[in-house]
């Protein structure tokens, strides 16, 4: 029997609309949907640096991006030494990938709209129904995660047979049904790999939209299978967070810590990052 503990880890002040979080040795990268800057987070003398990931004269202007013009950063994961950041797809300006090496600096952009096209040829989805939350990067092969939030409620996970994300050309699509809360599906908000396993976290979010945010009926936390990918198991682990970026802090013989980043849907540039314990 599994059981969870969610604590406030760290309030940081200078980050809004947190939707991807990575954790290293005393540093928190965190990504904004709405930002074209990832945020470098020092736990230990609290400082926060911007790393500016998209092009533009105005850098002011690129820290709370409306939400028609916003790229949608939905997804930062980490193979290596190497970070992605991707857009959910969700709107034909939100089709980027970056590809950042965070202690060069060295930044490659890369356009993902021919492969979400692919995807959504695959899965029989349309424009509105496509919105990538979370994405596992083995080194050889991807796993995306589509939050079904859309009219056709197409939650599943995307595994791409190919290195490069840009040029994807082998693409399978397998459908996925996540708990419920008042008959409400929760849908992929984010995921992270460890080990031979997937943990992912999921929002029952009353809206049939991509776009348009809803009620937040609670969140969950679980695992799938790396290789099947089949449904392991599922907690229920708030009825109020909107939780959208998960990354591993720790693990021990007793169990595994998890860091969770929230989207409060907000212009302020607040966020507070979660931990949670799931013994095992």
């Amino acid at each position: 029997m599994h059981s969870v503990h969610l604590e406030i880890f760290r309030e940081i002040q200078g980050i809004g609309s947190a939707s991807g979080i990575i954790y290293q040795p005393n540093l928190l990268y965190i990504i904004g949907d709405n930002s074209g800057f990832l945020n470098e987070y020092n736990i230990k003398d609290y400082k926060l640096r911007k790393i500016q990931i998209l092009s533009g004269d105005k850098v002011q202007g690129l820290e709370n991006i409306s939400k028609a013009q916003k790229p949608d950063f939905e997804v930062v994961c980490q193979y290596a030494n190497q970070f992605y950041i991707l857009g959910s797809g969700s709107t034909a300006k939100r089709n980027s990938l970056i590809e950042l090496e965070p202690k060069s600096g060295r930044i490659v952009s890369k356009d993902l709209t021919d492969t979400y096209r692919k995807m959504k040829a695959i899965a029989n989805l349309d424009d509105d129904n496509l919105n990538i939350e979370g994405a596992v990067f083995t080194g050889k092969d991807w796993v995306l995660f589509n939050r079904g939030n859309g009219s056709d409620g197409k939650n599943g996970t995307f595994r791409i047979f190919d290195e490069d994300l840009a040029e994807a050309t082998n693409i399978e699509f397998k459908p996925i049904r996540l708990p419920n809360i008042n008959h409400v599906e929760s849908t992929f908000t984010d995921a992270v790999m460890v080990n031979d396993a997937i943990f992912f976290i999921s929002t029952a979010e009353d809206t049939k939209s991509t776009y348009a945010d809803g009620e937040i009926l609670g969140s969950f936390i679980g695992s799938i299978d790396l290789k099947s990918l089949k449904l392991n198991f599922s907690h229920r682990i708030s009825g109020s967070h909107k939780f959208e970026g998960i990354s591993l802090y720790q693990k021990a013989s007793s169990g595994v810590e998890f860091l969770l980043c929230e989207d409060r849907d907000t212009a302020e540039l607040k966020t507070v990052i979660y931990k949670i314990g799931l013994s095992i």
